[in-house]
């Protein structure tokens, strides 16, 4: 498991509007049980992301909207095989936690 790594949501009840979980947790702290994960909600599910907190993401050419504040530690093993690494994003995504736990 490596930060940044895409996860298919395995919620039933959840994941038609949250395709995706982001794992945001640092690898060295891969010895733990549990992930940081984020959603990754599609855009017709939250059509109006705040600018700072909710940065578009793209997976596979489609855009998916990051819900910051919906960030959740779950079960390592509920998450399964990473689809793929958003590191390109790293920028904007750890903006996007500084500014939910700073403000800035």
């Amino acid at each position: 498991m490596a930060q940044f790594d895409v996860y298919l949501n395995p919620n039933a009840e959840t994941n038609r509007n949250i395709p995706y979980l982001l794992d945001v947790q640092a690898d060295l702290l891969d010895v733990l049980a549990t992930r940081v994960v984020i959603p990754l909600h599609t855009i017709a599910s939250m059509p109006k992301p705040a600018r700072h907190l909710n940065p578009i993401l793209e997976i596979s050419g489609e855009k998916f909207v990051l819900s910051t504040a919906e960030l959740a530690g779950i079960p390592t093993a509920m998450l399964g095989k990473p689809l793929e690494n958003l590191n390109a994003y790293q920028k904007d995504i750890v903006a996007a936690l500084n500014f939910m736990f700073t403000g800035i």
